[in-house]
C-alpha cells in the first residue's frame, strides 16, 4: 500500500511513528492484513509535484493500493481547482494503469477562501473519484476538523492525538479495496 500525500500524511510536526500512516500500518498488521505500507508523502507537495513524480514512485513501489491525499497545498495557494482536478485525475489514471486500486482522499479549505472556490475545490475530488471509478473519502478530517484542540498552533496540521481519528476515517474508506485483493 502506497500513501501519496502532503504534510497531512507525512506526520508533520510529530515523530513519524505517531502519524496516521504508521498507525495504519500497525492496524493492518494487527488485523493480519497482507499489506506493507510505504509513505511517499512530502510536506508542501502539490498535485503538480505529485504528478511529476508519480511514474517513478509507482515503478519503484508497485503498490496494490494507492491512497492519494494531495490537493490541500493547491488550495492553500489558491491554485485553480480545475488544474488540481486535472492533476489528480492523471495521478489516479497512472496508478490504475499500473494495476493499483486507488482511494482518493478529499480535503476542505477554510471558509475565508470563499464559497465559490471552496465548492469548486471540494467538487473536484468527488468528480475525479466518479470519473475514474475509484474509492473516495470525502474529507480526511471528518468528525474532528472543527476541533481546535486537535490541531497544532497553525490550525492546519492535526496533532498526534488526532492521528487515530484519521486512521479511523481512512480504514473505513479502504475496506472495499482491502476485500478485493
Amino acid at each position: 500500500m502506497l500513501v501519496y500525500g502532503d504534510s497531512l500524511s507525512s506526520a508533520y510536526g510529530m515523530p513519524t511513528q505517531s502519524g496516521w500512516v504508521a498507525l495504519l500500518e500497525e492496524r493492518l498488521k494487527s488485523e493480519h492484513a497482507d499489506y506493507s505500507v510505504v509513505n511517499a508523502s512530502i510536506s508542501g507537495e502539490t498535485t503538480a509535484g505529485g504528478l511529476a513524480r508519480i511514474d517513478k514512485t509507482l515503478a519503484r513501489e508497485q503498490p496494490a493500493i494507492l491512497v492519494l491525499e494531495l490537493g490541500g497545498n493547491d488550495g492553500l495557494r489558491g491554485l485553480p481547482a480545475a488544474q488540481m482536478k486535472k492533476n489528480l485525475s492523471a495521478i489516479v489514471a497512472r496508478a490504475q494503469d499500473a494495476g493499483a486500486k486507488v482511494l482518493l482522499v478529499g480535503i476542505r479549505m477554510p471558509p475565508n477562501y470563499g464559497e465559490a472556490y471552496n465548492r469548486a475545490f471540494e467538487r473536484a475530488f468527488a468528480e475525479v473519484a466518479k470519473e475514474r471509478r475509484t474509492a473516495y473519502l470525502d474529507f480526511l478530517l471528518e468528525g474532528f476538523g472543527d476541533k481546535a484542540e486537535l490541531f497544532q498552533p497553525d490550525r492546519i496540521h492535526p496533532t498526534d492525538a488526532a492521528q487515530p481519528l484519521i486512521v479511523r476515517n481512512v480504514w473505513r474508506a479502504l475496506a472495499p479495496l482491502r476485500k478485493r485483493r
